[in-house]
Formats: C-alpha cells, sequence, structure tokens
C-alpha cells in the first residue's frame, strides 16, 4: 500500500511539474511573441521616422532648387527629382505626365504658374479648362466674389443654406483646390478623374473595363487624371522687379528709365519716332500690345521685353507662364484654338535668354491674337510645388506629402503643405518588394529600371 500511494505521489508530482512546464512554455512564448511584436513596432516607429527625415530633407532639397532662381523655372538636369538618395534611403518629387504620355511617370519641380488661377482666371477661362461646365465655373467665380449677386448659371448663399448641411457662400478667394469640393457641382470625377492617388499614372485598379464617366479635354482624349493638374490657387508675380532690376512702367508718361530703355535697344535713327508713338499711343494693355504699337522690331523688343511692365506696383497673381504651361492650359487663353496651342508648344525657347520674356511669342502668333493673351501670360515664375515620396531604408515605412514654396524671397518658404501618405505608394510595388527583402536602396532602384539621382 505505501509502495502504492509513494508511485501515485509520484505521478501527481509529475503531473504538476509537467503542467508547470507547459505554462512556463506558454509564457515563454507568449514573451517572445510580445518582444517580437514589440521590436516590430519599434523598427516601424524607427522606419517612420527615418522615413520623415528623408521627406524634411526633400523639402529643403526643393527649397534650395528654387532658391536665387529669379523667376526662371527650376531645370530637371540641375535638379534631378527621381531616386534621390538620401541616408541609405531616397526620395522621389512626382510630376504630372499630361494626356500625352499617360502610361508613364514623370519627376520634377511642378511651376504653379503653368496652371490656371481659380482665384483670378475669368469666367471665360475657366469654363475652357479641360472636364469643366459652364454652371461649375460660374459656381466658382460666385465663390470667390465679394458679391452676393447670382452669375448666370451660378450659385450664391441660398443654394448652400439649402442643403442638407447647410453653409454660406464664401465670396472670398479659395484657399486651396481641394476647397471646390464646397462648390455646387464639383466632384471627385471632375478633380480626380480616375488617378484616385494622384500620382499622375493610371494604374493598374484605377484602369479598369468600365465605361469611363469622367472629364474629357477639348480635343475629345480622356481626361483620367482629372482636372488637378491644370488649376491653382498659388501662382504669383514678385511686384515691381525682375532678377532684382526695377522694371520699367512703359503707361508712366513722366519715365525717364523708358528713354534711356529704348536708347539702349533702338537705334538712333529710329528712336524719335519709337519715342512719338510711345507717346501717342498709351495706355498700353500688356507688353505684347506695346511692342506693336510703339513699332519696335522683334530684335529691340527682345533686348528690353523682360524688363519693361504695364502696371505699377502690386503682385500679379493669375498670370500663365507660356514657357511652362501644358496645351490644356494654353486653350484656356483668349482667341487660342488647337493649332495656336500647339505652335507655341513647338516654338518654345530652350535657351535662358529665350525663355527670360515672352518676347518669342510675336514670332509664333498673328498680332491680333498675341494682343489678345498679352495680358494674360508672363515668363516669370515664383511659385512652386512639389508632391514628394520618400522611402525608408528596408522599405518599412513611407511618406507622402505636398507642397507649395514661395521663392520670391531667399530664402524661399513652405505655405502650403498637405499630407498624402493616406494615398498609399505611389510607385512601382517592385520597389518596395525588393526592398523588404534586403537588397540595399541603390541596387533595387537600378533593378527595377530607374535611374539613380545624385545626392
Amino acid at each position: 500500500m505505501q509502495v502504492e500511494g509513494l508511485r501515485r505521489a509520484r505521478g501527481t508530482v509529475l503531473i504538476v511539474t509537467m503542467w508547470i512546464l507547459l505554462v512556463l512554455a506558454g509564457l515563454v512564448l507568449v514573451l517572445a511573441r510580445t518582444m517580437r511584436v514589440e521590436g516590430d513596432r519599434s523598427a516601424n516607429g524607427v522606419a517612420a521616422l527615418q522615413a520623415a527625415a528623408i521627406e524634411q530633407g526633400a523639402i529643403q532639397y526643393v527649397l534650395a532648387g528654387v532658391d536665387g532662381l529669379a523667376g526662371r523655372t527650376p531645370d530637371d538636369a540641375d535638379t534631378p527629382c527621381e531616386a534621390v538618395l538620401v541616408g541609405g534611403g531616397a526620395f522621389w518629387i512626382l510630376r504630372p505626365a499630361g494626356t500625352d504620355s499617360p502610361a508613364t511617370y514623370s519627376y520634377g519641380i511642378t511651376d504653379e504658374a503653368s496652371k490656371v488661377n481659380l482665384n483670378t482666371a475669368p469666367l471665360d477661362m475657366l469654363s475652357k479648362l479641360p472636364g469643366m461646365t459652364t454652371e461649375l465655373a460660374a459656381a466658382i467665380v460666385d465663390w470667390r466674389d465679394p458679391d452676393s449677386n447670382v452669375t448666370s448659371g451660378g450659385a450664391e448663399s441660398e443654394y448652400y443654406l439649402m442643403l442638407a448641411d447647410p453653409y454660406e457662400c464664401k465670396n472670398g478667394p479659395l484657399e486651396t483646390v481641394e476647397e471646390l469640393f464646397l462648390v455646387r457641382d464639383a466632384s471627385k470625377e471632375i478633380l480626380f478623374g480616375r488617378d484616385a492617388n494622384r500620382n499622375g499614372f493610371i494604374d493598374a485598379g484605377e484602369s479598369d473595363s468600365r465605361p469611363f464617366s469622367g472629364t474629357f479635354t477639348s480635343s475629345g482624349a480622356r481626361l483620367d487624371c482629372g482636372l488637378i493638374n491644370y488649376v491653382t490657387v498659388y501662382s504669383a508675380s514678385a511686384p515691381g522687379s525682375t532678377g532684382g532690376t526695377a522694371l520699367v512702367n512703359v503707361n508712366d508718361p513722366r519715365s525717364q528709365a523708358l528713354v534711356d530703355l529704348l536708347r539702349q535697344a533702338v537705334s538712333a535713327d529710329r528712336l524719335p519716332g519709337v519715342l512719338d508713338r510711345v507717346r501717342r499711343e498709351r495706355p498700353f494693355r500688356s507688353v505684347l500690345d506695346f511692342y506693336y504699337r510703339a513699332g519696335l522690331t522683334k530684335d529691340e523688343f527682345q533686348k528690353i521685353a523682360g524688363r519693361i511692365t504695364t502696371g505699377g506696383g502690386g503682385s500679379q497673381a493669375g498670370l500663365i507662364n507660356v514657357n511652362t504651361a501644358p496645351k490644356e492650359v494654353l486653350l484656356c487663353l483668349p482667341g487660342l484654338d488647337e493649332s495656336d496651342a500647339s505652335a507655341l508648344l513647338a516654338a518654345r525657347p530652350t535657351d535662358d535668354e529665350g525663355r527670360s520674356s515672352i518676347a518669342w511669342v510675336v514670332q509664333v502668333l498673328s498680332r491680333e491674337k498675341a494682343v489678345a493673351i498679352g495680358g494674360s501670360i508672363t515668363a516669370q515664375s515664383y511659385r512652386f510645388s512639389a508632391d514628394i515620396v520618400s522611402i525608408a531604408p528596408g522599405g518599412r515605412a513611407f511618406k507622402r506629402c505636398r507642397v507649395v514654396v514661395d521663392a520670391r524671397t531667399s530664402p524661399p518658404q513652405v505655405i502650403y503643405r498637405q499630407d498624402l501618405t493616406h494615398l498609399g505608394w505611389p510607385l512601382s510595388q517592385d520597389i518596395v518588394a525588393r526592398l523588404r527583402s534586403g537588397l540595399p536602396v541603390e541596387n533595387v532602384i537600378q533593378t527595377t529600371g530607374l535611374e539613380v539621382a545624385p545626392q
């Protein structure tokens, strides 16, 4: 009996011991799993901080790239924006590829003066935007103008106060392009088209066989990427000077500076006649109007076009940079058709001297058309935007933001920032997959066919 009791006691001890070991093993597994989760969380946190640091570096890169340009636009060769390596990670600056090449990514800093300004463009210019309706254009005018008078087809507070979630018509300028969603008839299809992640590229998940119900260009092409690429609220011109040199007002009858400027460009035998026409023909509506009515030659005009203005002080917001605007924006200018826009695109100068003024436009358009657009165009840009995508080493985290910078001061300033990380990774998924497999970022970029930009 004692032996039997001892065996039972030993069996009980063994069972208890096994249960204790089982519990301890479970605790070890739980602890190990917890430690692994904590390790992953820490690694993800570090990666998120790395991506954020790379993003901040990219913003500083953009600010440096537009500093001191004095109205010129950044040169893509001098400021590479594709796969720039930083601290074991990299960043890209996306730019819309345009409707002519919708199947490729494009990279670079975007000129905000290459777009139509929603706050200053007249009704007829807004109405010509691709995908725009007459009613939406009128509603935009009513939203931004200070009065409560309803533009034909537009909407004032009477409409907005009848909505389920009522609000007043702003009667003030739009602060962001996305503010359009408050305006009657604006929709995601009109603003973004099929490009849900706003990367300027129609991804596989965005291009399907369903009938397209978005918007179209004036030539009938599908506007897959929406209106967002052609409108802005940020474009502005520097008041009173270009490149640090004071502009000469051709409408000032007391301006000795204009006489001195013309004396440098016009021969002595022609100068009296030019000065007489200038005195008799004032006021001039634009510098192109001045060119024709003053009787200048093209060579004479080229020498002074970038140094004259028709107004006094004050910043002229909304002028379209004829050197950088896409065809869809050029077609919004008064009186221009498809052939005119194509001719302007084909004749754009590639040298800094030619791009420093709008003088070259008179060699492309007729006098009537050049004068009609003269008051709406410029050759200088001072505000730029950058759609920045940054990824941490190892591909654990990425960040994406859009910033708008003002280069009218030195150093330039960030005047707007929008976080776009929630839209998802906008480039090839192969980049993330290869980084997570352990490949260094420079090898990943090379194997995916992307060109590595220098640091």
